[in-house]
């Protein structure tokens, strides 16, 4: 039988448990992050949708900042929602934000409205043929890409969910819906059976 990768999940803040429910429908053995121990073991991590100024605030305090830069310089997959998006970015302005640095991307958090409205869509990828709920909360907007991103999919013009390397970002939170479909995509990504070979850009 194949081995899951065991996934950590950021339980600061937020809705890390709707990941864990999410990862325990899908069999996969997860375990709560909240310090740089909590990491040992893990292949995998989830940064859930939340608020991101007191997620970062608590990251660097743990030193969590320092252990997710390197769980990553190890190769391991990481996969941000929302708020996650937002602490993975290189840039984040409106207001202007710390984050990890470990995707090419600039995040705009809320830029005189510019927030995706908070609402349920549902949306084309490149992961399946059939359409996914896409469950939007005061969501980030991706507004810069570098040349190594993959857009998976987008709604209403804008890119919603972007891959680079072994790090995935969502803009949406799909662990608020039956859908597992983004899950066992970063699980494939975790157990490296895809390579950015596989990019297909997604239109609404």
């Amino acid at each position: 039988m194949e081995k899951l990768p065991k996934v950590g999940i950021l339980a600061v803040q937020g809705d890390f448990e709707a990941h864990a429910a999410t990862l325990a429908r899908l069999g996969v053995e997860h375990v709560f992050v909240r310090t740089p121990r909590d990491l040992e073991g893990v292949d995998a991590m989830i940064l859930p949708g939340g608020e991101s100024t007191t997620q970062w605030k608590f990251l660097v305090e743990e030193g969590l900042d320092r252990s997710l830069r390197e769980f990553a310089a190890r190769g391991g997959a990481i996969f941000g929602t929302c708020a996650g998006a937002i602490l993975l970015a290189r840039e984040v302005h409106h207001p202007d934000q710390a984050s990890l640095g470990l995707a090419d991307i600039t995040v705009i958090r809320n830029a005189y409205g510019r927030q995706l409205a908070s609402e349920v869509r549902s949306g084309l990828t490149s992961l399946s043929p059939e359409p996914i709920e896409m469950v939007f909360i005061r969501a980030p907007i991706i507004d810069r890409m570098g040349p190594n991103v993959e857009v998976l999919a987008t709604s209403q013009g804008q890119p919603v969910l972007v891959r680079q390397g072994r790090t995935l970002i969502a803009t949406f939170h799909p662990e608020l819906t039956s859908d597992t479909t983004v899950h066992e995509y970063f699980l494939r990504i975790a157990s490296g059976k895809l390579d950015s070979a596989d990019k297909v850009l997604a239109r609404d």
